[in-house]
């Protein structure tokens, strides 16, 4: 009696894992932005939320992914996650990184804004490039003003 319960408990913890939400990989080209619709190309500047359910919602800029949480103020989230500008590819998280709103550096939907993993990193940048730097707190105030 003790084998089948023992094994009942492994497979509910184990199937409790295994839902549990994660980032999902962004199909450049072929997945479309949750929020405008367009085709995901850009791979310095795509983001992604995942819902503390699961879902995935992709985003072919940062500043769609913004609009979108600013229209989803109820909903919560696992992960929040924007494409680093200087490691194409990479999600890194929203909440801990830093943006860069430079004309020098155009982003698919217009607004110029580019993620950094570090505020330095970042400042290296807009050293080279002008601009305004913000934390994550700061540039949806500045994008939803």
């Amino acid at each position: 009696m003790k084998k089948p319960m023992y094994l009942l408990i492994v497979v509910g913890c184990l199937s409790l894992i295994a839902c549990a939400p994660s980032p999902q990989p962004i199909d450049y080209g072929n997945d479309m932005c949750h929020y405008c619709k367009m085709t995901i190309v850009d791979q310095q500047h795509a983001a992604e939320v995942i819902t503390s359910k699961g879902k995935a919602y992709k985003f072919d800029a940062i500043e769609c992914m913004v609009n979108y949480l600013g229209e989803e103020p109820e909903q919560t989230y696992a992960f929040q996650l924007v494409n680093d500008y200087q490691q194409p590819k990479e999600l890194i998280p929203a909440e801990e990184s830093f943006y860069l709103i430079s004309e020098a550096i155009p982003s698919p939907m217009g607004a110029n804004l580019s993620a950094f993993e570090t505020k330095a990193k970042a400042k290296a940048v807009q050293a080279e490039k002008g601009g305004n730097v913000y934390s994550w707190n700061a540039l949806q105030q500045q994008l939803n003003h």
